[in-house]
């Protein structure tokens, strides 16, 4: 069993339920160090003036926020220590609401909730009183002096904590984002893009969406670290892809899709139904 990353209580009301934090995410992603030309020596960054060339260690460095250009406000640890969050072991739910009212924008990282030895009876409690609500759980709590949002929900026979983004957090679209103007869409072209939709629509399994860059590059390593010839081709461009008017684009799309779904509906003994909302 992993070991808990932080360890606390939920608390709604005046019910206090003892729990640990498992984080839910595992690292895949491949890490490189920086290296000399002939792999000899591992680089290190170095604090450096540009101005002067002259070399800062760690402990002779300060914290500054740039008001101005060049012009920076100076803070120091003991200033910072005294306004973060009081170091508290507590996941206080604040409101309950339905997983469909939060937007997944606000989603950052999953963790894994579960009950300490104190906590058991408390634990199934909550988790089956959200099972029969349908509810989500909104909550805060403070873990390496900071404080996070977060929802709670069940999975499975666990509790799920993901921390969220605040709402300052998000960038409206239209500060990001030129809106579109309002096209007219004729009933013909929506009738083919919705049987398009129906013709890839599927189960979701997580597992059959891979990282295939990753995995190339795993094996590249994995054959240089065996001493095995690596042939490199050179890469080829894609051709600009055709341009079709819409409708032309969506009947051959769904041509494509219907002949590629065909080997799993014959498996299958028939078409996929399209669930009822």
């Amino acid at each position: 069993m992993a070991r808990a990353m932080w360890s606390g209580s939920i608390s709604f009301g005046l019910v206090n339920i003892p729990i640990k934090l498992h984080s839910a995410l595992r690292d895949r992603s491949i890490h490189f160090h920086m290296l000399s030309k002939d792999g000899q020596c591992r680089l290190r960054r170095k604090l450096v003036c540009p101005e002067t060339g002259k070399e800062y260690d760690f402990d002779d460095t300060a914290r500054g926020y740039e008001i101005a250009p060049d012009q920076y406000v100076l803070v120091d640890d003991i200033e910072l220590k005294a306004l973060k969050p009081d170091a508290g072991r507590s996941i206080d739910i604040l409101d309950f609401v339905d997983l469909a009212d939060i937007d997944p924008i606000y989603y950052d990282r999953p963790y894994y909730l579960a009950p300490d030895e104190r906590g058991g009876k408390g634990y199934q409690l909550l988790l089956q009183a959200m099972k029969s609500a349908k509810k989500v759980g909104i909550a805060k709590f403070v873990m390496r002096g900071k404080e996070y949002l977060a929802a709670l929900r069940p999975m499975g026979d666990v509790l799920s904590l993901a921390t969220m983004h605040f709402a300052e957090e998000i960038i409206p679209v239209a500060e990001q984002v030129d809106l579109p103007e309002a096209v007219a869409v004729n009933k013909k072209e929506l009738d083919v893009a919705q049987r398009l939709i129906d013709a890839l629509e599927a189960e979701f399994e997580p597992k059959k969406y891979k990282d295939d860059y990753r995995d190339k590059v795993q094996e590249l390593l994995d054959r240089k670290a065996e001493g095995k010839e690596i042939i490199t081709q050179a890469s080829v461009e894609e051709d600009a892809p055709e341009v079709y008017n819409l409708m032309e684009a969506l009947e051959k799309s769904l041509q494509r899709a219907k002949k590629t779904s065909e080997p799993t509906a014959k498996a299958s003994g028939g078409r996929k139904r399209r669930k009822s909302a």
